[in-house]
């Protein structure tokens, strides 16, 4: 069974923003990564934040990362 992620683009600031539905990556970062087309990280500044990833582990609550664009990409 792979893993699916739900792959929340925050870029644009629209109110409903674009969500995709990913398998297979390895990740949160790898899922978002394939959907954005760029390499974001889990820490940054709220100005930074381009995502969100939703993913669920077996027999876990859904967990949710923010990823954020690295300061030298801004």
């Amino acid at each position: 069974m792979s893993l699916k992620y739900r792959v929340i683009d925050l870029r644009s600031g629209l109110i409903d923003p674009n969500e995709i539905i990913v398998e297979g990556s390895r990740s949160p970062e790898d899922a978002a990564r394939h959907v954005l087309g760029c390499d974001l990280v889990r820490s940054g500044q709220k100005r930074d934040l381009a995502a969100r990833v939703y993913f669920n582990l077996p027999e876990q609550p859904v967990s949710m990362v923010r990823l954020y664009t690295k300061v030298e990409d801004r």
